[in-house]
């Protein structure tokens, strides 16, 4: 038909939102690629405490000891790159990291202290038992978010599911995460409480005393300060500030006692099925279904929360729920393929301080590219 009606308009996509006044970088407004890479560095070195303190907390009550700590945090930060690059490209597509979640932490705990596993006389062999019967839960788990995510029906939920309902549930979370962090700084009060006097002098202080390279202070506060501090703990530590301390407190506070280099080899790369075929508990499984949902919600939100930091259009539902569907872990997804096979065993979803580190580094987009994970 060629006369008379008017041409139809052409289907645009939505523009993004007006950047916010602090976002130095946003989605439509990239950093150049070294800065962006220091910065992904960054965001890595943020994201690397759940992904060192997950396994640290619980491998030993596993039966497992520095080099089992050291292969579990290896593989956790491999198959971590592997679905923070997934979500980035085919979820989302937000600068969300994928990360180790608590919200599956107390189920964890209780599958370590069943009693099937009590009467296992070797360390070694009751660690590898207890990975089986977690994984084969969290597969189950994983699973069940596929099928949410990519079924759709995920969404039918998101619509419901408002910036304002989902802020008390990830603020309840984050406030759970007190009792991980601040009891670690209260172990070792002179370097802990130095780390974050030095990080909140850095990015909200330093900025206004030095005008000309205040950018530089904001963007990069955690390095710096991480930098400063290291140093100032290993200088505690040869100059023999903890010789006569008690054991516990030479652990918290010197940079000599992790165990984890020693223990680590020179070169590995994870493989699949490292650690045995799964086992599978009906109960546990369970469990595991049922604290997922904690963290859909959790992701949600901060799927929604990272949208607006980066000055994207608000995500419609069915962009939830994909993201949903490819997340591992937690809101697990279709990478816990990777995560089944390589059996890295902890939950993932979408760190709920990630916002907060786009905010405290004013820059969004390629950070989740640049720098989170390695073997």
């Amino acid at each position: 038909m060629t006369g008379g009606g008017a041409k139809a308009d052409e289907l645009l996509p939505h523009p993004p939102k007006d950047q916010l006044p602090h976002v130095s970088y946003c989605i439509k407004s990239p950093p150049p690629w070294p800065e962006a890479i220091l910065l992904g560095f960054q965001h890595y070195l943020v994201m690397l405490g759940t992904t060192v303190l997950i396994p640290t907390a619980l491998v030993p009550q596993m039966g497992g000891g520095n080099e089992e700590k050291a292969k579990v945090i290896q593989t956790l930060l491999f198959v971590a790159g592997l679905n923070t690059l997934l979500q980035s490209l085919f979820g989302t597509r937000l600068p969300t990291v994928i990360g180790g979640s608590y919200t599956f932490v107390p189920t964890t705990i209780s599958i370590i202290l069943s009693g099937r596993f009590s009467n296992i006389p070797d360390p070694i062999e009751k660690f590898k038992r207890i990975m089986r019967a977690t994984q084969g839960a969290l597969i189950v788990a994983s699973t069940l978010q596929i099928v949410l995510g990519f079924s759709g029906l995920w969404r039918n939920v998101v619509r419901f599911l408002s910036p304002l309902s989902a802020v008390p549930l990830i603020a309840l979370v984050g406030f759970g995460l007190y009792e991980f962090g601040f009891p670690g700084v209260a172990k070792c009060v002179e370097i802990g409480l130095v780390e974050l006097v030095v990080l909140i002098f850095i990015s909200q202080y330093m900025p206004h005393v030095l005008h000309s390279g205040r950018k530089y202070f904001a963007r990069f506060a955690v390095i710096v300060s991480v930098v400063i501090v290291w140093i100032y703990a290993h200088l505690l530590t040869v100059g023999g500030a903890y010789n006569d301390a008690a054991p516990k407190t030479q652990v918290s506070c010197r940079t000599d006692r992790a165990g984890l280099i020693d223990g680590a080899p020179w070169i590995r790369v994870p493989y699949p099925f490292q650690w045995g075929t799964p086992s599978f508990d009906a109960g546990e499984a369970f469990a595991m279904m049922m604290a997922s949902f904690v963290a859909l919600v959790e992701s949600t939100g901060a799927f929604i929360a990272v949208s607006r930091y980066a000055s994207a259009t608000p995500p419609p539902p069915s962009i939830l729920s994909r993201g949903v569907g490819w997340q591992s872990k937690g809101n697990t997804n279709i990478c816990w393929i990777y995560d089944f096979l390589f059996h890295s065993w902890e939950i993932w979803s979408s760190l709920c301080f990630n916002p907060s580190t786009h905010n405290c580094c004013l820059v969004l987009r390629f950070l989740c590219l640049c720098g989170f994970g390695g073997p």
